[in-house]
């Protein structure tokens, strides 16, 4: 009798078997990021018997609401092979002007918020501008940027803070009105990630930093897709600098110092690539948890904020070599 049927056999569930491995180390590889943060909740519940308690889980919404809008304009920047330095003073800006046209003017403190949010757009716009016409790298047309907003900032606040009145911008933070700002993010999030998802221009950006030449060569206005990238970029680091003054209740110049390292390292722990064409809205918010997450930890356990940096830095090297090694398994299979 013939062991034909039998090999025929083995060797059939050896291909079923090898592609369950496949499918699980897929599995593992396109949800690094997610394990990494579930992960962290895991240990740092463990750490800490107050993390897991629903004031520290509030607290640390409200906190992440602001960088996480950062890190998510961020994204769309870096997709198309760009950078975008000018985030943290784009904060400062948002958080001056509305503070400014409440307290100076007493104007509705909505109407406030929309107004810094187009002036983030316009800040947004003129560094597009400076990267898709005048031909200026990402980098040195969002540093200049960052400079010039950081002087309006403190021009505007003439260097002091701004106190707001009770009752006005800090309504967006309030119990009573359910925290306005963890709901504003948590739509953002789901709209921008309907929009890198299942749109034309979410799809554009993302063929512009893989790979630019044949979008050009398929008639696409590159320079277009490029130039709103940082303005969507500026208006929601407005917004977050909106957000950290109704905090505070404080519009400062010094809003948002930072915060550009912080954002660009969320997107690379989220696996984006600095490369461009490649990363997701979802993994970008994660990637800023996780680092909010590490930050929340060390002041429960009352670690000071320079541990936190070098901790930090870490992070980012390990998140890096993950997207090396990602990429090499991706490769593989």
């Amino acid at each position: 009798m013939s062991n034909e049927p039998i090999r025929n056999l083995n060797n059939g569930m050896s291909d079923i078997n090898s592609t369950k491995k496949f499918s699980f180390t897929k599995l593992l590889i396109d949800n690094n990021t997610y394990i990494i943060l579930l992960i962290l909740i895991i240990v740092s519940s463990l750490l800490s018997s107050t993390f897991l308690t629903p004031i520290n889980i509030r607290n640390i919404a409200l906190q992440q609401a602001g960088p996480v809008l950062v890190a998510i304009g961020m994204l769309f920047v870096i997709l198309t092979g760009g950078i975008d330095l000018s985030v943290g003073s784009l904060m400062a800006v948002g958080a001056s002007v509305s503070s400014l046209l409440i307290k100076d003017l007493g104007m509705n403190f909505i109407l406030a918020i929309l107004i810094a949010m187009v002036v983030g757009l316009i800040f947004g716009l003129f560094t597009g501008i400076l990267v898709s016409y005048g031909n200026f790298q990402g980098f040195v047309a969002s540093l200049a940027t960052m400079t010039i907003a950081s002087g309006v900032a403190f021009v505007l606040t003439n260097g002091t803070p701004v106190i707001l009145p009770a009752g006005t911008l800090d309504n967006i933070v309030d119990k009573k009105f359910f925290f306005p700002i963890i709901i504003i993010a948590a739509l953002l999030i789901i709209l921008f990630t309907l929009i890198q998802r299942y749109t034309g221009w979410g799809r554009i950006v993302i063929a512009i930093g893989s790979n630019p030449t044949a979008v050009q060569l398929a008639g696409i206005q590159t320079k277009r897709y490029i130039m709103s990238t940082y303005a969507v970029s500026g208006l929601l680091a407005a917004l977050a600098g909106v957000f950290i003054a109704a905090r505070s209740a404080t519009g400062s110049a010094t809003i948002g110092t930072g915060q550009e390292l912080d954002a660009i390292a969320a997107c690379v722990i989220g696996g984006a690539s600095l490369a461009g064409g490649k990363g997701f809205v979802i993994k970008a918010v994660a990637g800023a948890l996780i680092l909010g997450l590490i930050g929340n930890i060390m002041n429960l356990m009352a670690v000071p904020s320079y541990p936190q940096d070098i901790i930090k830095g870490f992070i980012i090297i390990a998140a890096v070599f993950l997207q090396i090694f990602t990429s090499k398994s991706e490769k593989a299979v």
